[in-house]
């Protein structure tokens, strides 16, 4: 395939199966930024299977403008697998983009455009097997689950988590793309995630007795974090599966005021917790919580989910080292919605193509040989779901 742009163009009308870089190319065109609505895309994705004859939902979720979708290629009434991904994608208003990041281009072996590797890659190597896989006769079914807002905290995910008992039987596994090489991942942290709210009162510095310091009012809070972040550092339970092998806590943001010589009647922190196995990410920040409500500073919870751990025995992990060709690792920092799959009863791991590393940042790009490995992986799935 020559280099240059890959439009919508080239895989026109998602009537027939197109190679996985061309549904990359389709994928990539639509720029579901998180947070965004998502309903053209997942409407075309609805279409494009049930030309193939396989069985589709679109499940909006409360917000009304975006969706999940959750298909079946097999019988439903039998246990079988979810390949799982997501189709929010990070903005992409850095300057240091070359072209447009919403239309997929080639530059040698890679493809550039925002998502290609977080996740549209994986999504688009499960969409372009998916004909093939509906002609296969599987006896055991694959399932394909594709969220919206994983990047806003797994906010999407949970939502169609609750309605798969009405949509299948138990799953045996969950196999999550997020980008990992290919290679099989058992573990990763969970996160939770709080915004703070101080209200003061606003008037002239040179007369703070008449106003109240909302900022000075977030101190307390700020500090009970930095706190609580160095004792899990040093205190708290230790995990050598993750670098860093602990807990950690972090305030991440904190604004607030209008000049300097105004006194601040509000002011904003936003603090996450990441951790590590058996560990709840919200109780993580339990001090921070009793500080608040010490200070009168009113929480709001942004998101949270659970940590993966997966057994290195269990079937699913002999089942993507035999599909993947690859020895699992242990564990990642970053977190997944495996770990919701996991905590509804399902067993979840994450196996994708591409490097996190590449993930969140100008000219994000995936291999077209990492695209093609993965299509075959899933192929390989279905191959053996066939027998």
């Amino acid at each position: 395939m020559p280099s240059g742009n890959l439009t919508k163009g080239q895989a026109d009308s998602m009537t027939s199966s197109p190679p996985p870089h061309e549904m990359l190319a389709r994928l990539v065109g639509f720029d579901t930024v998180v947070g965004c609505p998502n309903l053209d895309l997942m409407r075309e994705i609805a279409d494009w299977l049930d030309s193939h004859g396989i069985s589709c939902r679109l499940l909006v979720g409360p917000e009304g403008d975006r969706a999940n979708l959750f298909a079946t290629i097999g019988d439903a009434a039998r246990p079988g697998y979810i390949l799982s991904g997501h189709v929010d994608v990070v903005p992409a208003g850095e300057p240091e983009w070359h072209a447009d990041p919403f239309t997929l281009r080639q530059t040698g072996d890679r493809l550039i455009g925002r998502g290609a590797c977080d996740m549209k890659g994986f999504v688009a190597a499960v969409l372009a097997a998916a004909p093939d896989l509906a002609e296969m006769a599987l006896t055991t079914p694959i399932h394909i689950a594709l969220s919206y807002d994983e990047e806003a905290g797994c906010k999407g995910v949970p939502h169609m988590i609750a309605k798969l008992p009405e949509m299948c039987a138990a799953p045996l596994g969950c196999v999550v793309g997020e980008p990992t090489g290919l290679v099989p991942v058992l573990a990763h942290k969970g996160k939770a995630a709080l915004r703070l709210r101080a209200t003061g009162v606003a008037g002239h510095s040179s007369r703070p007795d008449l106003g109240d310091n909302a900022i000075h009012a977030l101190l307390p809070v700020l500090i009970a974090a930095e706190a609580q972040a160095r004792a899990l550092e040093t205190h708290g339970p230790k995990d050598e599966r993750f670098a860093p092998p602990w807990s950690s806590l972090q305030v991440g943001t904190v604004t607030g005021g209008q000049a300097l010589n105004i006194i601040p009647d509000r002011a904003e922190a936003e603090i996450e917790a990441r951790a590590i196995a058996d560990t709840d990410p919200k109780a993580l920040l339990a001090p921070v919580l009793t500080a608040a409500d010490k200070a009168g500073i009113d929480a709001e919870w942004l998101s949270s989910y659970p940590p993966l751990a997966l057994d290195a025995a269990h079937p699913l992990a002999a089942l993507m080292t035999e599909m993947s060709g690859q020895t699992p690792i242990a564990a990642v920092s970053f977190g997944t919605e495996a770990g919701l799959f996991q905590q509804a009863g399902i067993p979840a791991i994450i196996c994708g193509p591409g490097d996190i590393a590449r993930a969140h940042r100008p000219e994000e790009y995936l291999t077209l040989s990492e695209l093609q490995a993965c299509h075959r992986m899933v192929l390989d799935l279905g191959r053996y779901c066939a027998g």
